[in-house]
């Protein structure tokens, strides 16, 4: 350093041909003929459009690495939909259920294009940001090898990010979240989701906002950025777990008996609406409650059909548990009457009535 100094000093010609920073081809310029006019034509015409030209070469380089590097993970998210697809898709499936397979194979080809579609519009928005960063960065450090001052560029660049980052931190939160929604596909179109605020079916999926519709039909436009937690009730299978109770005096293993063969039964019809995957399982007494044993029931239905199935197998439990004279209880409370003479004192038989503590059935008994 102290060498090129000194030689800049002993000779000024050179920092007016070649600038404070010379190049190596317009300094040897200098040294063989001396003559400023020649270092700075050379510096104009030829070190200083090679190294603009270096420096858009090297942004289509970087540019491409970064596309392909975008394009491999879109391609390993299309692969992951079709894995799912083709999985659907095996002959045990299809032989198993029949009309009702190609009723869920037509779905899952729908998800699985619509999850395509979002990979893919997801990649390419990936990739124009990329090179439009790349690309500005090129011509930025390419105005800089021309002689432009970016300093107050960049100090202006720099102060309208600053303003917009305020201004848009959460719109930049959201458009993250979404990515990464898109990315690690949490849910999509048709699935049943609790995203804490609102619960309800997925309608829309957008980098920015989702859209739910619960069962009130009222229509949710959640932003992604305020999705904390996701609970996904449409995914692969689900399970429907009833806890039905019985009476105390109740015959544990004939109850647990009727309520397996009532959901053997609804298995074995394999209906359209109801569809149970597996033998259904009990999984024992439960718990002793005030007023009951409860015995519970696990079944493994398809996604989304997890409330329908429920509903059907009490309706079904309602009406097997009557044909076997198993009791199902409710709370109940005695109530004392007592009828008053005029002097204050009690006579008359007092009654102890029993009835349901919602408006049930009411009935008496005499007592002393």
């Amino acid at each position: 350093m102290p060498i090129k100094l000194l030689a800049q000093a002993a000779a000024p010609g050179l920092t007016d041909a070649c600038g404070n920073s010379p190049g190596f081809i317009c300094e040897a310029v200098w040294d063989a003929t001396g003559s400023e006019a020649a270092s700075e034509i050379v510096g104009w015409l030829v070190e200083r459009p090679l190294k603009i030209a270096i420096i858009l070469v090297g942004a289509v380089f970087v540019n491409r690495l970064v596309k392909r590097t975008i394009d491999r993970m879109v391609e390993r998210l299309v692969a992951s939909r079709t894995e799912q697809e083709d999985e659907a898709e095996s002959d045990a499936v299809v032989t198993r259920l029949g009309r009702r397979a190609r009723g869920k194979l037509r779905r899952i080809h729908e998800q699985a294009e619509r999850s395509r579609q979002r990979a893919l519009t997801l990649g390419a928005v990936l990739r124009s940001i990329a090179g439009a960063v790349v690309y500005l960065m090129a011509v930025m450090l390419a105005l800089g090898e021309i002689g432009f001052d970016l300093a107050p560029l960049i100090a202006g660049a720099g102060i309208v990010g600053l303003a917009v980052g305020f201004g848009a931190q959460s719109l930049v939160a959201d458009f993250i979240a979404g990515i990464f929604i898109v990315i690690e596909d949490q849910y999509g179109v048709g699935d049943y989701v609790d995203v804490g605020a609102a619960s309800g079916t997925v309608e829309r999926v957008s980098l920015r906002t989702t859209v739910l519709r619960d069962v009130e039909g009222v229509v949710w436009v959640i932003p992604n950025g305020e999705i904390r937690r996701v609970g996904n009730s449409s995914q692969l299978w689900a399970r429907t777990v009833l806890d039905v109770d019985v009476a105390y005096d109740t015959d544990i293993d004939l109850a647990a008996s009727v309520i397996k063969s009532v959901a053997d039964e609804v298995w074995r019809e394999k209906r359209e609406s109801t569809t149970i995957l597996e033998e259904p399982e009990i999984w024992g007494v439960q718990g002793f409650g005030a007023d009951a044993i409860s015995i519970r029931l696990a079944v493994k239905t398809e996604p989304g059909e997890q409330w329908a199935t429920g509903r059907l197998l009490r309706a079904r439990l309602k009406r097997a548990f009557d044909e076997n004279g198993i009791e199902i209880p409710f709370p109940q409370r005695t109530v004392w009457i007592r009828q008053d003479q005029g002097d204050g004192a009690t006579s008359g038989p007092t009654v102890d009535v029993r009835s349901d503590l919602l408006g049930g059935r009411p009935g008496s008994d005499g007592g002393e």
